[in-house]
């Protein structure tokens, strides 16, 4: 049904469903009114509700910041038939994983050495095993290349990191959770207008393989219905909450035609002042710096994981950046680092291929060496209380 476009060894094994995708909203074509909470940099003033470009009737969604079969969606029409199009049969047999007392998932009894699932979690796999899946991104292999990312958006307070990186000519993949686009839908229009290449972040940033079939379909569908929806574009990538993907999910994933991309450095800003200090986040950007000019990414790029979640996330992007273009030839979104000129189905929107340089070249047309840790996905209870402090703001009636 849909055309991949991206590299040869990206080319896409499966078929996409059909699905119900759908917009008003023409993407070469956004206009952001001239509001305070679109233009103020006060955090009060930028998450004050304002009404969306686009009516959403909280019943036509799954509930706000909760699983996506939640309201009864699992059960509507529209999901009932996308899910019966979808050939279970050949759906790896994995088991959904369970989490323990502290909010980890448990990985004890799991056979890492060799690793039949492709947990990501458990041994940072990227090449799945199953037939039918479509392979990870996991880093950008143009050479001094840094792979900017930003998760968990659209944050609410983030016109002064829009505005920043907008005067740096940067476009970063901004992985988007469905729920924060449908609060701050004018948000996720700025990321389109703007330039940057958006992805899913699921619904509601659930650890994916502890989930049923029916709940893993309904996150990615949802998340991507609503970008669709807000923005008029309809993503082709996505991200998993704290790369938390096996083949099982991948697969379903690959239904919807979505490739995964993962990283290769974390910078583990989301956990500054929790698990982490603000000293060791700093030191994580000054490592991966260095490490853009002491040869370790001479022969391939990076892609890093950092978030939009928070004011204090968003300023550690500030302050490193200008460092950051220091030490690397280019800065770019992973669109255009891995040579993707068309990431959305939308053929509407096309970015420019690779050609080097410190930003990306992604348009509007008309017509490695990794040092995260597989124990970053461990921690799901304060990544997710960190997201249900950013979620503060969020449109009550949505809730």
């Amino acid at each position: 049904m849909y055309r991949l476009f991206a590299s040869a060894a990206l080319v896409a094994t499966a078929s996409a469903v059909t699905t119900n995708f759908t917009s008003t909203v023409d993407p070469t074509k956004i206009n952001i009114p001239n509001t305070p909470q679109t233009t103020s940099y006060d955090v009060s003033t930028e998450c004050t509700y304002y009404a969306p470009p686009v009516p959403i009737v909280p019943t036509d969604w799954p509930s706000n910041w909760q699983v996506a079969t939640s309201n009864g969606m699992n059960t509507s029409a529209e999901y009932t038939a996308l899910y019966n199009s979808i050939n279970w049969g050949s759906v790896p047999n994995i088991q959904p994983r369970t989490l323990g007392p502290d909010g980890s998932l448990v990985r004890t009894g799991y056979d890492t050495v060799n690793d039949p699932d492709c947990w990501w979690t458990a041994t940072q796999c990227v090449t799945p095993k199953a037939a039918g899946v479509l392979k990870d991104i996991s880093a950008c292999p143009e050479p001094e290349t840094w792979g900017l990312t930003y998760d968990d958006g659209p944050n609410c307070s983030h016109n002064a990191f829009y505005d920043f990186l907008q005067q740096q000519n940067l476009k970063a993949s901004m992985f988007y959770i469905g729920s924060n686009v449908m609060n701050w839908p004018y948000g996720a229009q700025r990321g389109v207008k703007d330039g940057h290449h958006i992805a899913v972040h699921t619904w509601s940033h659930p650890m994916m393989t502890t989930l049923s079939n029916q709940a893993v379909l309904a996150e990615l569908y949802y998340a991507t219905k609503m970008i669709k929806y807000v923005t008029g574009v309809t993503p082709l990538y996505w991200r998993p909450p704290l790369g938390d993907v096996d083949d099982r999910v991948r697969w379903i994933a690959s239904q919807l035609n979505l490739t995964a991309i993962i990283w290769n450095l974390d910078t583990d800003d989301w956990a500054a002042g929790t698990t982490v200090t603000v000293q060791q986040v700093q030191q994580n950007y000054q490592n991966f710096i260095q490490a853009g000019t002491n040869g370790t990414f001479a022969s391939k790029g990076n892609i890093v994981l950092s978030h939009e979640i928070n004011n204090m996330t968003m300023d550690f992007a500030v302050q490193n950046i200008p460092n950051i273009k220091k030490a690397y030839k280019n800065i770019l979104d992973v669109a255009t680092c891995m040579n993707i000129t068309h990431p959305y189905v939308e053929t509407s929107i096309s970015f420019a291929a690779f050609s080097g340089g410190s930003s990306s070249n992604g348009s509007v047309s008309p017509g490695g060496n990794g040092s995260s840790s597989p124990n970053s996905a461990a921690s799901g209870t304060q990544a997710n209380a960190a997201l249900a402090i950013a979620a503060a703001f969020a449109v009550v009636a949505f809730l």
